[in-house]
């Protein structure tokens, strides 16, 4: 069943606010997950609790970004996304799923998904991928990522730049506060990215910390 949710009027405001089609099989979660995206500037268009009606949704619809239950009836998985991504070429797809593996991974980013994170992670971490999947990037949750075990350390001036990128602080600021330049900054940054498999610095704070790697 589908959940038209979007808001009533096109507003100055609303225009502003990030269209999205949520699908979840669990009405718990799917509230709880629409709920907080309605607060982050995403408007929900709809709701929806199985693959059908979330693919009549977006083809009618035609959201910016969808958050997608990986395994829901009605249609699931990477023939989902695929033709999701027929109807709605522009329609960013992160996956939200309750288990999976590096495979898993794999496999949804090669079927078209942008971004793909286990419901366990933080809900800060959804915007995360959020973000990243509205700029083009692409987003794993650490957990699923290649080699994010336990082998991965960072420098304790690694540790330093990347606390103060989750602090929001920028280049230049970051230089000042460690007395260093912003080209060995950018340097540091580089470094932690490559690491940890991250694409943006943002994705590298929200993995050192998943990896307990940031207090």
């Amino acid at each position: 069943m589908a959940r038209e949710v979007g808001r009533a009027e096109n507003t100055e405001v609303d225009s502003l606010r990030i269209s999205c089609v949520v699908a979840d099989d669990h009405p718990a979660l799917l509230a709880a997950v629409s709920d907080f995206l309605e607060e982050n500037d995403y408007d929900v268009v709809a709701a929806c609790t199985n693959g059908r009606d979330a693919l009549a949704a977006i083809r009618a619809l035609t959201p910016a970004i969808t958050v997608l239950d990986y395994r829901m009836p009605g249609g699931a998985g990477t023939d989902l996304i695929q033709a999701i991504l027929a109807a709605s070429p522009d329609t960013r797809v992160v996956v939200y799923t309750g288990d999976g593996t590096t495979e898993l991974a794999a496999e949804v980013l090669r079927a078209g998904a942008h971004a793909i994170l286990l419901k366990q992670a933080p809900l800060d971490d959804l915007l995360r991928a959020l973000r990243a999947a509205r700029s083009g990037s692409r987003y794993v949750d650490p957990l699923l990522a290649p080699d994010s075990g336990s082998n991965i350390t960072l420098t304790t001036r690694e540790r330093q730049v990347l606390e103060l990128v989750a602090q929001g602080l920028g280049q230049q600021e970051i230089g000042r506060r460690l007395s260093i330049g912003t080209e060995t900054v950018r340097a540091h940054l580089q470094k932690v990215r490559k690491r940890l498999s991250a694409t943006t610095s943002t994705q590298a704070v929200a993995i050192a910390l998943r990896l307990g790697l940031l207090e």
